[in-house]
């Protein structure tokens, strides 16, 4: 147990020095979010980029432009997404152990949307090997309306779990997950 803590507090260190020293390559503000679920915390990482380019000003289109279809997307700018959990947690059948995770979205225009959870952390967008990848678990595709000109990524607690969601432009991306036991 006092391993796992160890671990933890070096991965909430390293998820927080990160974004510290690469703020001089930065384009994008970042931010942290976090949860108490059932007394155990969720926090995640990211950067937050804008519909609009920031060199030239003009409206992007995301989704299967600036994200293509089917290919590995870091869900922010910058450094790579990163997920602190206290605790395991369940989604659907699949369970992340407690820890720290690079997080990625492989977007899908008509089969199934996947977050995945690496274990290869503290790297700059996605982790170039799949190998790491602990887990694949299928997200909730939906319009969102009004749309959100700049990347939003949140943790709402829901019964004795929670939903993570990732919105841009005009979707959203979702997927509820429970401590596991």
């Amino acid at each position: 147990m006092n391993k796992l803590r160890c671990v933890l507090g070096l991965t909430t260190i390293l998820a927080i020095a990160l974004p510290v020293l690469a703020q001089q390559k930065r384009v994008s503000p970042h931010e942290t979010i976090s949860a108490r679920i059932s007394g155990k915390l969720v926090t995640i990482t990211y950067g937050r980029p804008y519909s609009k380019d920031p060199k030239g000003g003009a409206i992007r289109e995301i989704w299967g432009k600036l994200v293509p279809w089917d290919a590995a997307w870091r869900m922010g700018s910058d450094e790579a997404t990163t997920l602190v959990t206290q605790s395991a947690l369940a989604f659907g059948d699949t369970t992340i152990p407690a820890g720290a995770y690079t997080l990625y979205l492989v977007p899908s225009e008509s089969g199934t949307t996947k977050l995945a959870f690496s274990s290869a952390i503290g790297g700059w967008g996605i982790p170039v090997d799949e190998k790491h990848d602990v887990a694949r678990v299928d997200v909730k595709r939906e319009p969102l309306d009004p749309q959100v000109d700049q990347f939003t990524m949140g943790i709402e607690r829901s019964g004795s779990g929670g939903v993570m969601k990732m919105m841009w432009e005009k979707t959203q991306f979702s997927v509820p997950f429970t401590l596991a036991k």
